[in-house]
């Protein structure tokens, strides 16, 4: 990458670090319109809404993620206890951690083995009150729950009828980060990727590949959670813009 940007900029100005990181300085960088393109705020949801709210130049919204997992009524029990493992417990501090298991009805007796694997890494359960029986030691989940990244060793856990359900309830809480769904059935599995609205939508794998380094895009720059220019995992290209050549000799129009 430095080698690469050497052939645009001297090599004194490659790389700059601004060392006071200051609230007085950060919100005067904010506003530095004509030296900055374009900010990219690292951080928790507090810096993260700090800046969209009082930046005047170009903002990239990265990192919250309030991600999901659906099993759905044809999982495979296996697979989806070994996705559900890996999203929520590898590194739990990340935006692509699982938060919230939504589960179909037919699959709650799973949910037993599956709290046995989650007890080894000490994940309190958060479950509705269809899913709460099924467990041996799990507590009501409110509202709220269901729209927290908890960045812990915590899971809330919804129930539904149906795949329709499912997409309704993560479109609903999640913000627009990383969802997935376990299972065999085709249709299914199309619904979600075509009807889930986030950045990196999955069937059958983890969420917790939602990294630059691991969709091939070199060093990440970070997850954008917006719609508009970058979305999703964002490489040294995602910071890219395009100049238009045209060669002429005298068209008019």
């Amino acid at each position: 990458i430095v080698e690469s940007l050497q052939s645009v900029l001297p090599e004194p100005a490659v790389v700059q670090l601004i060392e006071d990181n200051s609230r007085e300085v950060t919100s005067a960088f904010m506003k530095l319109r004509e030296y900055v393109d374009v900010l990219i705020p690292r951080g928790g949801k507090g810096l993260i809404q700090a800046t969209v709210n009082n930046a005047t130049i170009p903002v990239i919204e990265t990192g919250t993620g309030n991600c999901h997992a659906y099993i759905d009524e044809t999982a495979d029990k296996d697979m989806a206890i070994a996705i559900v493992e890996n999203a929520k417990t590898q590194r739990i501090g990340v935006c692509n951690a699982l938060e919230s298991l939504v589960i179909h009805r037919s699959q709650l007796p799973m949910l037993k083995e599956l709290e046995t694997v989650l007890d080894k890494h000490n994940v309190q359960i958060r479950a509705d009150e269809v899913s709460r029986p099924y467990f041996d030691h799990a507590l009501a989940a409110t509202e709220e729950d269901f729209g927290t990244e908890y960045l812990d060793y915590i899971l809330s856990v919804k129930t539904v009828d149906s795949v329709e359900e499912a997409i309704r309830h993560i479109n609903r809480y999640s913000t627009g980060h990383s969802e997935t769904i376990v299972t065999k059935d085709y249709d299914n599995a199309q619904k979600f990727l075509d009807q889930v609205d986030s950045a990196a939508v999955y069937i059958n794998a983890s969420t917790r590949f939602t990294d630059g380094n691991e969709f091939g895009f070199g060093a990440e720059i970070g997850i954008s959670t917006q719609k508009l220019h970058a979305r999703g995992p964002m490489g040294l290209e995602a910071l890219t813009s395009s100049k238009f050549i045209i060669y002429g000799n005298g068209q008019v129009r």
